[in-house]
C-alpha cells in the first residue's frame, strides 16, 4: 500500500535528542494519562470514555474517498473504522494486529476444492448507515465493483477469481457469476478461485475488498460518499476544506477482534493547515494529531517538553525510486543501475531525520520481511555477481561511467514528488545527484492530493519519481508481485500500481511458482522470492532508498492510544475524556 507516513526532517543530532527524550518508544499503548491494555488484545468498550469530537489537520486530503480506489494511508486509516470486508485484520498491538479474523463473516472461510474455493457465512442483521441490510448481493456486487472502477489491486489481489480475466480486459459490466456465488436462503457466499492463493485470505481483509451496497457508483466515487457499515460514516467530504465523520446510527459491535464499537463522537479532519500550524495545533491541544511531516526548527521543542506525547513504531516500508523503464534514459538499463550506485542513502536517511528513524538498504524485500536477505549490488565495492551484505556509500565513479556507456548523458529528465517539505527536500538531493552523474534533472513537486495517481499513469511520461510502499500484508509477493509484475501495469490507469512500467514475463513465472509454494514449502518459497528480489534489483526498475519508522506527536488529551503495524493508529479507540 502506498503509504505517506507522518516523518521528520531533521540533521542527524537532533533527531537522536529528540528519540533519545521520548526514548524511541515503540510502545503503543498509551499515552499521557491513557489507560493501558495488554498487548495483542484490547479491553471491552467503556462507555464513560466515550464522547468528543477528534480532530485531525493535514495540509491536504487524500484524494478520492472510494475504499475500491483510495490506496493512501491517509484514508485507509479511516476505513478501518468505518468499512467492513468479510475479514479484517485485527484490532490488537504489535504482530497481533496481522491476524485475520472474520468480520462481516461469521467466521473464517471454510477451504476446500484443494484451495481453490472458499465458503464464507453472511452475519445477519448488520445494516448500512442507510438503514438499508446487508446481503449476499451486495457481497457480489462488491466484488464486481472492484473491477468496474479499476481499483487498483485489481489485477494484483484478484485476478485469481474465477471470471476475473474477463473483468480486467473489459471493467465495464463486469460480473463474476461463477467467481462469487451467493445464496440469498442460506446467506451463502462462495468464492471460487483460478488457482490456491496462499495470501487470499489477507487479501479479503484490505480495504479493497470491503462490502458495499449494490447501487454503488460504477465508477470513481470521488467525492460521492458511500454507506459504510462501522461504527463511523461519512457526513461531508470536500478535499480543499475538510473530511466529517459521525456516529452510524445503525452500527452494533458484532465483533470486539474485528470492529469494536468506537470512542469519539465525530472524527474531524481539516485541511489546508501548514506543518508548522499542525505542530502548534497539537501543542495547544486545539488538535489531537498532524498528519504531515514535522518541520526540523520543532523537532527539539517537541523532544524536551512533549516526549511523553511522541509515539515511535516500526514499519515494514520502504521509500523508493521507480524509474519508468519504457521511456528515456530509463529504458537503459545501464541508466538505470547508475542512478542506484550514485544515491547516497545515508544522505536520504539524514532528510528523513536520522538513523533512528530510518536505515539505508538496496534490496526490495524489508529487512526482516519474508524472503528477504542481506544484500546489496549497488554499493562501494558491491556487483551483481558479489553483492555487499549492506550498503555502505555511493559508488559515483562507476555510477558517472555506466551513464556514459548508456549513451544517455545529457538527457533531460524530471523528477516528480509530493510538494511537501520533506519530499521536496528529497526530490532536490535526488536532483543534485542526477546533474552530478551527467544528467540534466529539473524537479517537478505537485499536491500530494494528485501525486500518487498522477505518476502511475503512462499518460503523463514520468520518468522518474519518489514514492512510498508500505505493506498489504505480511508477504513477499506484496512487495515483488504487486509492484513489479506485468499485470500490476496498465498503461493509461491512474490506478497502475507498477509505477516502473515494468514487465519480465520470466519473473512473473517465478514469482508464480514462489507463491504456489509458499502453500506447501513456505521456507522453499522464501528461497526462491530472495533470488527473484536479487534478479530484479539487477534489471533495476527502481532504486530503493530506505526503511522507515513511524512517528506519531500527539497532543496531551489524547488517549488509550494503539498502534497497528497493518493500518498504523486506530482512530476509532482514541478516547478524550
Amino acid at each position: 500500500m502506498r503509504k505517506r507516513s507522518i516523518i521528520l526532517v531533521s540533521m542527524l543530532a537532533t533527531a537522536t535528542l529528540l528519540l533519545s527524550a521520548c526514548g524511541g518508544s515503540s510502545d503503543s499503548n498509551s499515552s499521557a494519562g491513557s489507560d493501558t491494555t495488554t498487548k495483542g488484545s484490547f479491553a471491552a468498550y467503556d462507555e464513560t470514555k466515550a464522547g468528543g469530537i477528534l480532530k485531525f489537520v493535514a495540509a491536504g486530503a487524500g484524494g478520492t474517498l472510494d475504499p475500491k480506489v483510495n490506496y493512501t494511508a491517509q484514508y485507509w486509516q479511516l476505513y478501518q473504522a468505518s468499512y467492513d470486508g468479510l475479514l479484517a485484520f485485527k484490532y490488537a498491538d504489535d504482530e497481533g494486529s496481522f491476524e485475520v479474523v472474520p468480520d462481516l463473516a461469521e467466521a473464517l472461510p471454510e477451504i476446500t476444492n484443494d484451495g481453490k474455493t472458499l465458503t464464507f457465512t453472511l452475519r445477519k442483521g448488520i445494516k448500512f448507515s442507510d438503514g438499508t441490510d446487508v446481503t449476499v448481493a451486495d457481497v457480489k456486487a462488491s466484488f464486481e465493483r472492484i473491477f468496474t472502477v479499476s481499483s487498483p489491486t485489481a489485477g494484483g489481489f484478484y485476478n485469481g477469481i474465477v471470471g476475473a480475466d474477463a473483468c480486467l480486459k473489459k471493467p465495464a459490466g463486469c460480473k463474476l457469476d461463477a467467481g462469487v456465488v451467493v445464496d440469498p436462503a442460506t446467506n451463502s457466499v462462495v468464492i471460487n478461485l483460478i488457482a490456491p492463493d496462499e495470501t487470499i485470505i489477507s487479501k479479503l481483509a484490505v480495504p479493497h475488498a470491503v462490502i458495499n451496497p449494490a447501487g454503488s457508483p460504477t465508477t470513481d466515487a470521488g467525492t460521492t460518499i458511500i454507506p459504510t457499515t462501522g461504527p463511523y460514516m461519512y457526513k461531508s467530504y470536500d478535499p480543499n476544506k475538510s473530511l466529517i465523520m459521525v456516529r452510524n446510527p445503525y452500527f452494533k459491535e458484532w465483533s470486539h477482534d474485528a470492529q469494536p464499537q468506537g470512542y469519539p463522537d465525530e472524527i474531524h479532519y481539516t485541511f489546508g493547515l501548514t506543518a508548522t500550524a499542525q505542530v502548534t495545533a497539537v501543542e495547544n491541544d486545539q488538535a489531537n494529531w498532524g498528519y504531515d511531516p514535522i518541520p526540523s526548527d520543532r523537532l527539539n521543542e517537541i523532544g524536551t517538553k512533549y516526549a511523553d506525547q511522541v509515539h515511535v513504531n516500526p514499519l515494514t516500508a520502504m521509500w523508493y525510486l521507480p524509474m519508468n523503464v519504457n521511456l528515456a534514459p530509463f529504458n537503459n538499463l545501464k541508466a538505470r543501475q547508475a542512478v542506484n550506485y550514485a544515491l547516497d542513502r545515508a544522505a536520504m536517511v539524514k532528510i528523513f531525520g536520522g538513523d533512528k528513524l530510518a536505515a539505508p538498504v538496496c534490496s526490495f524485500l524489508p529487512p526482516g520481511f519474508p524472503g528477504h536477505e542481506d544484500y546489496c549490488q549497488y554499493t562501494v565495492g558491491g556487483t551483481p555477481e558479489a553483492p555487499a551484505t549492506a550498503w555502505t556509500a555511493p559508488d559515483l565513479a562507476k555510477a558517472k561511467a555506466l551513464v556514459e556507456e548508456s549513451g544517455t548523458k545529457g538527457q533531460a529528465v524530471g523528477i516528480v514528488v509530493s510538494d511537501d517539505e520533506v519530499n521536496k527536500q528529497m526530490g532536490e538531493y535526488i536532483q543534485s545527484v542526477l546533474n552530478q552523474i551527467g544528467y540534466k534533472a529539473t524537479l517537478k513537486p505537485i499536491s500530494g492530493n494528485i501525486q500518487f495517481t498522477y505518476i502511475q499513469n503512462t499518460k503523463n511520461k514520468v520518468q522518474i519519481s519518489l514514492s512510498q510502499w508500505y505493506q498489504d500484508y505480511p508477504a513477499a509477493s506484496d512487495f515483488l508481485y504487486i509492484l513489479l509484475s506485468c499485470g500490476s501495469f496498465t498503461p493509461g490507469s491512474d490506478s497502475s500500481i507498477n509505477m516502473a512500467g515494468y514487465c519480465n514475463k520470466a519473473l512473473d513465472v517465478k514469482m508464480q511458482k514462489a507463491m504456489d509454494l509458499g502453500l506447501t514449502d513456505p521456507a522453499a518459497a522464501n528461497k526462491l522470492w530472495a533470488s527473484i528480489d536479487k534478479e530484479v534489483m539487477a534489471d533495476a526498475p527502481v532504486a530503493v532508498a530506505f526503511t522507515p519508522k513511524q512517528l506519531d506527536f500527539i497532543s496531551k488529551s489524547t488517549k488509550n492510544y494503539h498502534f497497528s503495524k497493518q493500518y498504523k493508529m486506530f482512530v476509532s479507540q482514541i478516547q478524550l475524556k
